[in-house]
């Protein structure tokens, strides 16, 4: 029987540092197997400038709102979105910084409970997330979850991104409420 305990918490000023680690501290290699383009990303000041003015913002404002996953009180990982649209819908991300808990099957559990802090506080009515279409890990949650997969196509899903095939994946304020 597993005895982690899970939780999720909005992000918090001491968070900002662990978040911005595990970006400017990772491999090459690693970020490429999310369909980053490392020369496209920010500096880490600017990182973590936009992290900590989230955090003034109020949610109606916000252009990106983050969740911290904890396992046992000990912050692994964030789940956030962005391309806010308030009160109607976000493209949310995952990522768990610390490789030793990435495939224990805690990403569906700490993907719900993120939901509930998106839908509920942004007040939204679809969330849709489109991880590289490379990348199983992503892929394989979203779908336990309960999103519907709905195409697979060729873009630039972001400002750090290179142009990739990924999985375009939504969920209805309605199907979260049956998750629950």
């Amino acid at each position: 029987m597993n005895s982690e305990v899970l939780s999720v918490r909005e992000i918090k000023k001491e968070d900002i540092n662990s978040l911005v680690e595990y970006w400017f501290t990772a491999k090459a290699r690693f970020l490429l197997g999310m369909g980053v383009d490392i020369t496209k990303m920010p500096k880490r000041e600017e990182f973590s400038a936009m992290l900590e003015a989230q955090l003034k913002q109020s949610y109606t404002e916000k252009q990106s709102y983050c969740t911290i996953w904890l396992v046992n009180g000990k912050a692994i990982g964030h789940c956030n979105v962005n391309r806010i649209v308030f009160g109607e819908e976000a493209s949310m991300h995952l990522h768990t910084w610390n490789s030793g808990f990435r495939q224990k099957g805690f990403g569906v559990d700490f993907v719900k409970m993120s939901l509930s802090y998106f839908f509920d506080n942004l007040k939204l009515k679809k969330v849709y997330s489109e991880p590289y279409a490379l990348n199983p890990g992503p892929n394989k949650t979203l779908e336990k979850v309960g999103f519907a997969f709905v195409k697979k196509y060729t873009t630039i899903p972001g400002v750090i991104n290179f142009e990739q095939e990924v999985n375009r994946w939504e969920l209805s304020y309605e199907e979260y409420r049956k998750l629950n």
